[in-house]
């Protein structure tokens, strides 16, 4: 949030430094992450001075040039060149003399130097709106009163506004500081707090009483979601004049970064920035039927919103609508196109109202419009703020757009909203916050923030929040505000520290675990949680001793502690199918148990996945695919590298429950198992289609992680190098054979294998086929040779040959 140094000041019975205050906001919460200075004039013409032209020559080398000679109120005349149509003597102009700088609108700065020009000498420069920043303008030099004095400083007669902006990083819970005078609040507070001659409020804005207009304007409100909308204030107002704000308003507004526009709108938002609370102005003579109506519209409700585009609205979304039922604004969060105020606009009803945050949240990202109303209203305001920004806005329109309230302020306010009790104890407080603190100082507090106290004792007391604190629901809260404003730096540093530091085991399993979690979530899996007591029907090919069995079962299908995750992860695929849900990615971490000597049960910790029907939903631009093991095999790889892992071996085994089967190994480490479930065990579920798993031996998973505490590593320097091979071979030769034959080869340099064609022909020979596959080579130390890489290459080759049996094809 941007604040404005001149403009808070305004609130503040003293006046700090930019920089006492910068120390102040941080300290109370409010972190400054930058302060930057604003000039509404570049440079704020410092070095330039008024002069006089006391005579005007023709250059002798160059027609559209003049030799002046130019009093500057410090002596002898200045001699300098001239190009303006318009100079003339006698003239009171803009000067800059030598060491002096000048910020073009447009350009670069320049700094003024002696110049010989067409062999004529000048010693500064006559100058033209433009040049120094006050227009755009570059037809003549600028002419100003006859009057002025010679030596008069450009920066006294001009005024060029100078202030500082505050970039404040706010939390989510401080939506009470999203405004000048909120911040000024919490100033005030700490200065109650850390200085003790003075009780500091908060400077609220005059508001002058404006002579009510001769004929009145009645426009009537209606509000029909009242949970959406519990309070609506507005006001008509007539005889305004659209135009330009005063040049303080549009000052404020540009140093935090708002664009003025026209002074209506210009009030709306200076309001907004000055109190907190979001207004909207309407021009009353578009909204038929004399009324306002807060409802919600039916869904697709066409709506022309204030940038030109057509939105269809949601069911959600509330609308500020006229007598008629005709949208005229998205409440809270965009206004509409017909409705807004134009240039000829004579009438306005302008509203102040407070809206569900929740509501305006949705209806902002639905959208796309994060406007300032918006991200104000989604914070949550102070409801009983918005007949005081009415109120204030009312008195700068009349003031500023000659406007003369028609009515008076129409304010709907069905169900007030109840203030807060909290009960809290001074043990309490100081207990949570490490630090004593007496009970005349959190009063103190308390009540410099805008806390009632209800009642009190010697040991506890019961304060009421402020309406514009809604974040505080629990004494927690309370202690919190006290030790804010109090300043986080007070509270001390205990001699001794009680407690025992503990070394964080690595790699933390925890973060493992959330890591893959979120991985597999993201990538359309959703997570499991089965029962670890099971049917032992389903394990009748084990031994029945090593069964873990139930002393006491509830049921005889709940009896044994599951010695596999494959049969409870089959039994909600099951569950999901019959109620037609065929497309399943699901994940379990889960344990599995068994018996082994007497009073021994080994408990071992698994990584489950499951994928059954298609990879996409049914789609014009895709066609139907089935989940298949590449489709498993990839979630496999990915898992593994996510986890920094080296390359997997995956080889064919025989594992009951699965058809085909693989062991997946790292560094000689079985790592997990995978394959597709044998259709035998899918019709012990009634399961008719295909279903594909793997089941991850979580602890040997961990073992093989790195111990630092970062997975990452960084990228090499030097190019990697690829050579490719055609491989004729039998046709049982799998592709995990030719990978253990190239691995066979003791090298760190073979950073990947990939098989890229398959190909198949008689003129092969019979029982033949070949493997196009690709080898990837890399030193992380240095560029490979073609001699290293050569010699590696007939390396890979020999071991192909000579374990494989395989024939290169040249």
């Amino acid at each position: 949030m941007t604040i404005s140094y001149n403009w808070l000041c305004d609130y503040l019975p003293v006046k700090p430094t930019p920089e006492e205050l910068s120390v102040i906001l941080t300290a109370i919460g409010l972190e400054v992450e930058s302060l930057e200075r604003f000039e509404s004039v570049k440079g704020s013409l410092e070095g330039l001075v008024i002069g006089e032209v006391l005579s005007v020559e023709q250059h002798p080398n160059a027609d559209k040039l003049r030799l002046t000679k130019v009093d500057i109120g410090n002596g002898e005349p200045l001699s300098i060149v001239c190009g303006a149509p318009n100079v003339a003597a006698g003239q009171k102009v803009v000067v800059a003399p030598i060491g002096a700088t000048i910020y073009p609108s447009s350009g670069e700065p320049l700094t003024m130097k002696k110049a010989k020009i067409r062999g004529e000498e000048s010693f500064g420069m006559i100058c033209a709106e433009d040049e120094i920043g006050l227009g755009a303008s570059h037809e003549g030099i600028l002419v100003l009163d006859p009057s002025l004095q010679p030596g008069t400083t450009a920066r006294e007669l001009f005024k060029p506004v100078q202030d500082w902006v505050y970039e404040i990083g706010l939390t989510p819970n401080h939506m009470d500081a999203m405004s000048h005078m909120g911040v000024a609040r919490d100033v005030c507070a700490w200065l109650n707090n850390n200085e003790n001659t003075a009780v500091y409020q908060v400077r609220r804005p005059g508001i002058h009483a404006a002579t009510k207009a001769a004929q009145p304007l009645n426009i009537g409100v209606e509000i029909k979601n009242t949970e959406a909308c519990p309070r609506y204030c507005g006001q008509s107002i007539t005889g305004v004049k659209v135009g330009p704000s005063p040049a303080w308003i549009q000052h404020r507004l540009q140093a935090i970064g708002v664009r003025p526009i026209n002074n209506i709108v210009d009030i709306t938002n200076y309001v907004l920035h000055e109190t907190g609370q979001p207004l909207h102005a309407f021009d009353a003579d578009q909204i038929r039927g004399g009324k306002v109506i807060i409802q919600n519209l039916p869904a697709g409700t066409p709506f022309l919103s204030l940038d030109g585009k057509e939105r269809k609205l949601d069911a959600g979304d509330l609308m500020i609508c006229d007598g008629e039922n005709n949208p005229m604004c998205i409440a809270g969060v965009f206004g509409g196109l017909n409705s807004g105020v134009k240039t000829d606009t004579s009438n306005i009803f302008l509203e102040s109202a407070y809206f569900s945050a929740t509501g305006i949240r949705k209806t902002s990202v639905r959208h796309g419009l994060r406007t300032d109303a918006a991200v104000r209203f989604e914070k949550g305001l102070d409801i009983g703020l918005a007949p005081f920004a009415l109120e204030r806005a009312v008195a700068l329109i009349n003031e500023l757009a000659h406007g003369a309230p028609a009515s008076d302020v129409a304010d709907v306010y069905p169900a007030p909203a109840a203030q807060k009790h909290i009960d809290i104890t001074y043990a309490y407080i100081n207990k949570l916050s490490g630090h004593t603190y007496a009970p005349e100082k959190v009063k103190n507090i308390l009540c410099s923030l805008g806390f009632t106290v209800h009642s009190e004792n010697d040991t506890e007391l019961r304060a009421m929040p402020p309406l514009h604190k809604p974040d505080i629901n629990i004494p927690a809260d309370i202690v919190e505000e006290i030790m804010r404003i109090d300043g986080l730096d007070n509270i001390p540093i205990p001699e001794f520290v009680r407690m025992v530091p503990s070394r964080q085991a690595q790699p933390d399993k925890e973060r493992v675990k959330e890591k893959v979690a979120d991985y597999l979530a993201s990538n359309g899996f959703s997570e499991i949680f089965t029962n670890s007591i099971t049917n032992s029907q389903y394990y009748k090919h084990l031994d029945e001793d090593t069964l873990v069995k139930m002393l006491n079962s509830l049921t005889s299908d709940l009896d044994v502690m599951r010695p596999s995750m494959l049969e409870t992860g089959l039994e909600r695929i099951a569950y999901n199918l019959n109620r037609r849900s065929e497309d399943l990615l699901f994940f379990e971490f889960g344990k599995t148990y068994r018996k082994e000597e007497v009073g021994q049960y080994p408990e071992t910790a698994h990584l489950s996945l499951y994928l059954t029907g298609q990879k996409l939903p049914e789609n014009w631009m895709h066609k139907s695919q089935p989940v298949d093991f590449y489709y498993l095999k990839s979630f496999i790889g990915n898992i593994l590298q996510l986890l920094a892992l080296p390359a997997a071996q995956m080889t064919a085994a025989n594992i009951h429950g699965l058809q085909p089967a693989f062991e997946v190994s790292v560094n000689g480490k079985t790592v997990a198992v995978a394959g597709g479930v044998d259709p035998r065990k899918l019709k012990e579920f009634d399961i008719k289609q295909a279903v594909w798993y793997a089941d991850f031996y979580w602890e040997e998973i961990l073992k093989q992680l790195q111990t630092k505490d970062s997975f990452y590593e960084e990228i090499p320097r030097f190019p990697a190098v690829r050579r490719d091979l055609a491989l004729v071979l039998d046709k049982n030769v799998t592709f995990a054979a030719v990978e253990t034959a190239a691995r066979s080869v003791k090298t760190s340099l073979l950073q990947h294998i990939n098989l890229f064609d398959v190909f198949e022909s008689e003129k092969l020979g019979a029982g033949k086929k070949s493997y196009a596959v690709s080898l990837t080579f890399q030193d992380k130390q240095k560029t490979l040779t073609d001699q290293e890489t050569d010699a590696l290459m007939n390396k890979l080759v020999k071991a192909f040959e000579s374990q494989l049996q395989a024939e290169i094809r040249k």
